[in-house]
This record gives C-alpha cells, structure tokens and sequence, in this order.
C-alpha cells in the first residue's frame, strides 16, 4: 500500500478553497507534506499511513471544484514534519477560474450576528461564496491577482486568513469593516450622503420612491419599489418591457406559482433570475405586463443588508446598461450615463475586473448564461486544434476549446452596437489569458456582414489563422448533440446557405453534415429589419392579400403608406425572403393586435405566448408541400385560419383572441414537429434534437416534445446551454472541431 506520493488534481481548483480542504483532509488523516497552486493545478506532496485515505478525500475536493483528474506518483525526496500551504507557482493553464457564487449562509448569518466583526459588513464572504471570475486578473488564484489586491488584510482577518481551522482560511476575498471595500452614497451631483449607514439611508430612499443605481458584483442595477416602476420605464424609454424583481425570499410565494425546481434553482448558489408564473396574471403590470415575472432572491450581503432595512418585499432591480450593451461597472462611466435615470448611485470601490450580468432560467432552460453559471467549462473531445468560436450577433458570447475542454464566457450583448463587439475582444482577450489559449483556428457565424465575422476575419488575418464558418442553425444543433439526429433550429433570424434568411429549419445528419431537409413556408420581410420593428409588415409579408392591407387601413396606415408596402413587395425591393418561426409568431401577433410595434427582442413573440396562455387550443389543418427535396410547412395556411378565425369573433371578445393565439402557436408547433417526425421516418433517425430560440415559448416546445414522444422518437435538449442563440459559440467550436477532424 501506497504511503508517500505527490498527488496532481487538474480541473476547476482555483477560487474554491481547494488548499484549504487539503490542509483540513491532511491534519483529520495524520498526514506531512505539502500543497501548492501550479497555474490551473495543484500539487499536493504527502506522506502517512493513510495516504490512500487522503487521495481518495482530495480527489472529491471541494462543494466548488470540478476534478478532471487526479494522478498519483511517486517522491523521493524528504516530506517536511507536518503540513504546510506553499506559496503559488506556475504551471499548466488547462483549468479556469470558478464563476462568482452567492453569498453562503453562514456569511449571512455573521453579517447578522451583532457580536461578531463582520456584523453589516456588506462584501463579507468566504472560502466558499462571494466574486471570483469578476475580480479575477491572473492565474493561479491569490489575492495579489485580484481587485481585492489593493486592499491589505488587517491583523484580524490576516488572523483568519492563516488559521486552517477558520472557514476563511486562504480566502482570497477575506475583508471586514477595518481593511475592506467600502459603500457610498452619492447624489446625481456627486455629493456624499452625510448618514453614517449608506445601506440603511439607500432603503430610505427607495421607500420614499427614489430610483438608485446600485454597485454589483459584476456591474451596476437600477432598483426601484414597484410603485416607482413606471417612472423608471419612462425615465429609460422601456414603456412596455418587463422589468425582474429581487424579493424578499417569504414573500415570494406571494407573488408567483413556484415548483420544486424553480424553488432548487432561486436557493442555489447561482441565485439566477427565475421566470415565474404568475399567480395572478393581471398583478404587478406595472413591473411585468406579461402572464410572466423574473424573479430573484438577494445574492449578496449588501442585498441582505438591504431587505433587512426596506419596508417593501420587492424591488425592481434590472441591469443599469441599455439592453444588449455591455454591463455599466465604474462608478464614472454610472454617472455619465445615468444621471437623467436615477436619483441617487449607491457606490463601492471594487474594481469590476470582468463584466457579469444576472444569469436567467425558465422551466430550468437557459436564457442568459452569465453568473454563477459562466465561464462554464464542459469536457468534449475536439482533436488538438485551439479553437475561438465569437458567437453569433444577438445575445452573444465567447468560447474557447483546447484541451479536451471548452469554456464558455459569460452573456456578452448585441455585437452589432460597436462598444459591445469592444466587450466581447476583451472577455475573449481575458479568457485567453487566463487560459494560456494560442488560437489555430477561428470559428464564426456564417453571414459576411456581421461585425463578429469581421472580427473573426481580422484576427485570422493578423495572425495567419484558418477561418471555419458555421452557419448559425448548424452550430445550434452542434451546441445540442454530435449523434446522429434530426435536428429542429427554430428562432429569429439566421443567415441561410441560399443567402436567405432562416429560422424554421430542420436538418438530417451528423454533425459537421447536417443537410436541410425541411422547413417553413418561405416569406418576404418588406423593409427587411423595419419588418421586425413593425410585424405587420410580415403580416404582409406571409398574406399579401387585399383583406390586409384594409385591415391595416382601419387601424390608421396611410393610404400613401399601404400604396408603398404594396410597391414594395411587388418591386422586391429590400425584400429579403425568410423562414424565420420568429417572425411567423411577430406576424400572427400583429393580426390579432396583440403588438404591432417591437420595442424589445421578443416582445410580439412573448405578448402573443401572454395571450395564449390564457386560451385553450384546438387543433387546425396543416398543409404541407415538397419543393426541391424539403418538406414545406404552409405558414400562409395557418395565418389564413387566424385572419377567418379573427373576422369571425365578436369585437372585443379577449377570450376568443386569447383562444384564437393559443391554437396558433399548437398548429405552428405541431407542424414542426410534423416536419421533424417524417424527416426522422425518412432519414432512419430515432433522436430529434430541438434548439432555437423559440424553445423558450412553454406551450410550442411542450408540444413539440409531446409529438415527438407519441411517434416514438427521443427528443433532446441540451440544458447545459441556453436554447437560445448563448449556445451558438459553443455550437460554432464542436461543429469546427468535428469538421477539422474529418481531415484526419
């Protein structure tokens, strides 16, 4: 039996206590010797009787580590007397730094302990909570390669730091009242409250109705009481989008229908933002004019502090930067922008080294992959390139493959808006630093116009990289499975092989070779992105009828207006066809009235998903047809039914509306799934993998999941990654690597 060695564990051991544990299992098992940091490993040399005991308890490590592996050796030289932490080396970058984690319990529980010395300190934390990959600057993980450099322990907490009985035992993060981050509240002139409790006066102010910018762990939030919320959606020009909420955690129930899961994901140390289910659907419209609301429950200590003093249960609290732009982290840049927005800026003096927004969840899908969750790291063999994948355009982020692994960042934006193209070059400059990462390859979306595709370009350029581009519906199938399936792509907008755009798209094959084998009626989009603005343009679009054009004469167009549509579509002038399931759902809600003007992505999508959930579905014919070796699915058919069945309603009925958008959005999910089901009958295929942004939309992928099922085919949908377009990076480098090592 084994009684000396030196032990490697390579994976997530940075930023997780990991040499503490180790000290703490060494003393417990009787055990000399050593632990280091070595870039992204640690090296643990140990010598005792139970030093198979010892290997088997660090090779589970810590609540927040991911062990790839542990390797064992032997080490002949002396073991010193007892066991020592060894200051940090350098060494193998293959792991990555542990997203930043909600504040733990027993860090809440001394913030209110009135004895102890962290009572009302708001950035206490441990070994085990509080930031990580935002105050990250280098690796391997010490405090001297943090944020939280610039702030020298005081006798108390370097006390702390150095014993291997405290639960802060080498926590990078340690601070107190004495040597710590400090709060301030300032006015929109830049004057300091002269309280000497910022956190108590800042609850003040938000019951009296003030709107604050609040400095976050990863950049700053507006907060509001909900009776402000609509001063706070005029001041920002969001009249109509919904707002998330933080709540008190006893009076959410209050609020929303919340299942076991959705209860697991809010208390988890991710503490994401959860899309609920109202309990009643007309409440809280000024937050949330949906059947929906994203809630969270506070993550922080200054949250904590702050529930603790607020009169009210909730708080509006959403992201201070415009949406799609990056997320606001100084208190300069908070002042220049917000200062028309907010009344007050509660500030501390942390740098935020890396950006992180909220992370979002619905029916425990991925929305937002961000904090807590991201820089997510999944294991995939790809072959030896190093592969950068630079997203998609909307809702984008980063990944980067080496190694047997892929890391994904956090949520980047919209990387049409320049600042956020400048973001997403610097978290993918951030990551491969911390990573070590020498790019061979780079893999983007397919379109030639995006401002990520010419980033992609450059950096090839400059560096004599190969480019791989990935057409955006086959990354999201990459992202989902690499067996073979039938693969269902449903969202926006996707640049197609034909130069069209896409979004209704069902694939055959494995990836890298996904052949298009059905989809969508094809549609013009007059005006091409003003038909996304205003949808009942592509109400046109898919009935070019004359029943249209007066029906949109007696909601106030022009007559000059309608004659110019009308030209338009038969001159096809920038007219670009699509297939694209989102703007089908935009055109049916533009018919039903339900929104005819798009002030945020998603918003026809979503109020038409409102609408229907409030009605009950019935089945209607589908038509199908083949063109060129697809199956069709007739769109125009089904938006012929809403028109019939809209004619035939009695003004002002709400119920026949909400039923009329409820069989809608059944008949569209059936007929996808149609299309799926007799491509996998076809194709020989037993698994359908479903991706897309639509997925979100309970009532289409629920149906669509169930067809599938009653024709005896798995339906996969990867969990790990949003649906949405936050999978496409990843998608981007499995579909490159798989290509690459066809070569092979």
């Amino acid at each position: 039996m084994q009684k000396k060695g030196k032990i490697t564990v390579r994976g997530i051991v940075q930023g997780v206590g990991f040499r503490p544990f180790v000290y703490t299992q060494a003393q417990a098992l009787e055990i000399s010797g050593t632990v280091k940091n070595l870039g992204s490993e640690v090296e643990i040399i140990a010598a005792g009787d139970n030093f198979e005991k010892f290997r088997e308890a660090v090779s589970r490590g810590p609540p927040l580590s991911r062990i790839d592996s542990v390797d064992v050796g032997g080490f002949s030289d002396p073991v010193p007397d007892g066991f020592y932490i060894l200051p940090s080396g350098t060494g193998s970058l293959s792991g990555m730094i542990p997203p930043d984690v909600a504040t733990c319990d027993e860090c809440i529980s001394d913030i209110f302990k009135k004895t102890g010395r962290y009572h009302r300190y708001w950035a206490t934390s441990c070994v085990n909570c509080g930031p990580r990959y935002s105050i990250i600057n280098e690796l391997p993980y010490d405090r001297e390669r943090t944020s939280m450099a610039e702030f020298s322990l005081c006798p108390a907490c370097a006390q702390e730091y150095s014993d291997p009985g405290c639960r802060r035992h080498h926590a990078q993060t340690i601070a107190c009242t004495e040597c710590g981050p400090r709060l301030t509240l300032i006015d929109t002139l830049g004057n300091k409250a002269e309280g000497l409790d910022p956190v108590r006066e800042a609850a003040e102010l938000l019951d009296a109705g003030r709107i604050l910018a609040m400095h976050g762990v990863g950049g700053f939030h507006i907060a509001c009481i909900e009776e402000s919320a609509a001063e706070l959606k005029r001041r920002l020009g969001r009249i109509e989008q919904p707002f998330a909420i933080m709540v008190r955690p006893d009076h959410i129930d209050r609020i929303a229908d919340v299942s076991r899961q959705e209860r697991l994901n809010l208390e988890s140390h991710v503490h994401p933002i959860v899309v609920l289910k109202k309990r009643d659907r007309t409440a809280h419209e000024s937050i949330s004019n949906l059947h929906t609301i994203g809630c969270m429950l506070p993550y922080t200590g200054l949250h904590h502090l702050l529930f603790s003093y607020l009169k009210h249960p909730l708080l509006v609290m959403t992201s201070a930067n415009m949406p799609g732009y990056p997320m606001i982290t100084d208190r300069d840049h908070a002042m220049a922008g917000l200062i028309r927005d907010v009344d007050f800026f509660l500030v501390h003096n942390r740098k935020i080294v890396n950006r992180c927004d909220d992370s979002v969840i619905r029916d425990n899908y991925i929305i937002r992959l961000s904090r807590g969750i991201a820089p997510k790291r999944t294991a995939i063999r790809l072959g030896n390139h190093c592969i950068l994948g630079v997203g998609p355009e909307l809702n984008a982020n980063a990944t980067i493959y080496r190694n047997d692994f892929t890391i994904t960042s956090p949520h980047v934006g919209n990387v049409r808006n320049p600042p956020t193209l400048e973001y997403l070059q610097e978290t993918i400059r951030n990551m491969q630093r911390l990573l070590g990462a020498e790019f061979d390859v780079i893999a983007h979306d397919l379109h030639p116009r995006f401002l990520s595709t010419r980033f992609a370009r450059e950096i090839a350029s400059e560096h004599g990289l190969e480019l791989v581009p990935v057409q955006h519906h086959r990354a999201h199938i990459a992202a989902t499975t690499t067996e073979p399936c039938i693969g269902i792509a449903i969202d926006g907008v996707g640049y197609g092989d034909d130069g069209t755009v896409w979004g209704g798209e069902i694939f055959s094959g494995q990836v890298p070779d996904l052949r298009r084998v059905a989809h969508l009626e094809p549609a013009a989009m007059p005006g091409g992105d003003l038909a996304t603005r205003y949808p009942e343009r592509m109400l046109y679009g898919i009935l070019p009828e004359k029943q249209i054009l007066s029906l949109l004469s007696d909601r106030g167009w022009s007559g000059i207006e309608l004659g110019l549509l009308e030209k338009q579509l038969v001159m096809g002038f920038n007219v670009p066809t699509t297939t694209s399931t989102g703007r089908v759902l935009d055109a049916a809600a533009a018919l039903l009235g339900i929104c005819r003007e798009r002030t945020y992505d998603g918003e026809p999508a979503m109020k038409l998903e409102s609408a229907a959930s409030g009605g009950h579905a019935e089945p209607w014919d589908l038509v199908f047809s083949m063109h060129e070796g697809c199956e069709i699915l007739s769109t125009r058919s089904l938006m012929k039914t809403v028109y019939s069945r809209l004619q035939a309603a009695p003004e002002g009925d709400l119920r026949v509306i909400h039923d009329i958008a409820a069989s809608f959005q059944y008949n569209l999910a059936r007929g996808i799934a149609r299309l799926a089901v007799n491509a996998a009958y076809r194709e020989g295929m037993t698994k359908i993998a479903l991706s897309g942004g639509v997925v979100y939309n309970h009532a289409i992928r629920e149906t669509i999941k169930k067809e599938i099922a009653a024709h005896d085919y798995e339906c996969i949908i990867n969990a790990d990654y949003p649906p949405g377009d936050g999978c496409v990076s990843f998608g981007q480098c499995v579909y490159a690597g798989k290509l690459l090592g066809q070569r092979t």
